[in-house]
């Protein structure tokens, strides 16, 4: 009876990545409330035209020995929700980055802000990293101050696509796995939170002197393409052109933000289980440039 019952549990509730399972149900599902648009209609090619492609909604765009490639919104945007279903590479991927963000970098170079879901490649026998960050007036000039959490998932993020979001408004960032809140970032100060309009990006690069270990795997062109499959695009919010009377999104029940009691239990429930690092736990960051920690 007691091995019934344990196959049973184990059918009911099988184990992730780290033998934790899927995390509690959040109970609210923002990505449920807004409408998916088409890769056309909000997006448009950045650079690596080439190897990009669009099939039946879905957006494939692909890095090899000559390029990357990588896509941006028509339009900026002040706050919102910003969401794609996305669908990794398998085996070896160390190097690469496959990505979905938020900045205005083009807009001020050297002293931009951003905002960013980043899948760190891996070598086959790892799992993904999930990279979420914030910068703010930064960029990779030697000033740039890193606010890194990092994630493995509860599940394989290369056998189907799974929706990852960005909530941004005035009071908060919240980072979105299958609408289960991973991480939240309040603005406590002007000078700690990203305020200036920023772009919606996508894009997959080599980034071998950093990604995987702190580079100590590379990207391995034997093993190319190496490719990232974007659907379910959502964009939802206040453009910079929008008038004051724009209400900022909410990724809660409460139209006020914030996250509910169920949202907050699922959100720690990750961290307990699926975080391996915080910047603000780290020993040897120097927490004097980080005093939201």
């Amino acid at each position: 009876m007691a091995l019934f019952l344990s196959l049973l549990l184990l059918f009911m509730f099988p184990l992730g990545n780290n033998g934790q399972g899927p995390p509690p149900s959040p109970g609210y599902y923002p990505s449920s409330r807004i409408g998916s648009i088409g890769f056309n209609q909000g997006f448009r090619n950045l650079w690596g035209p080439q190897h990009q492609r669009l099939d039946q909604g879905a957006l494939t765009i692909w890095l090899d020995r000559s390029s990357g490639s990588g896509f941006k919104s028509v339009n900026p945007y002040s706050s919102g929700y910003f969401g794609a279903a996305i669908k990794l590479q398998t085996g070896y991927t160390a190097g690469v980055i496959t990505s979905f963000y938020l900045s205005n970098n083009e807009e001020h170079p050297g002293n931009h802000d951003e905002i960013d879901i980043e899948f760190l490649g891996t070598t086959q026998d790892k799992p993904y990293v999930l990279q979420t960050n914030v910068y703010i007036r930064g960029s990779g000039d030697g000033n740039i101050i890193g606010r890194e959490m990092k994630f493995h998932l509860w599940f394989d993020p290369t056998t189907d696509f799974h929706n990852y979001a960005i909530l941004w408004n005035p009071s908060e960032i919240i980072f979105f796995v299958d609408d289960v809140p991973i991480r939240r970032y309040p603005r406590k100060s002007d000078a700690t939170f990203p305020l200036r309009p920023m772009w919606v990006y996508g894009s997959i690069w080599d980034a071998s002197s950093w990604a995987t270990e702190n580079g100590r795997y590379k990207a391995d062109y034997n093993y190319q393409p190496f490719v990232g499959k974007y659907t379910n695009f959502k964009l939802s919010g206040c453009n910079a052109y929008s008038s004051a009377s724009c209400r900022p999104a909410s990724g809660s029940p409460s139209p006020s933000g914030g996250l509910s009691r169920q949202q907050y239990v699922a959100m720690e429930w990750v961290q307990r289980n699926y975080k391996i690092y915080d910047y603000c736990r780290d020993p040897q960051r120097d927490h004097r440039l980080t005093p939201e920690c």
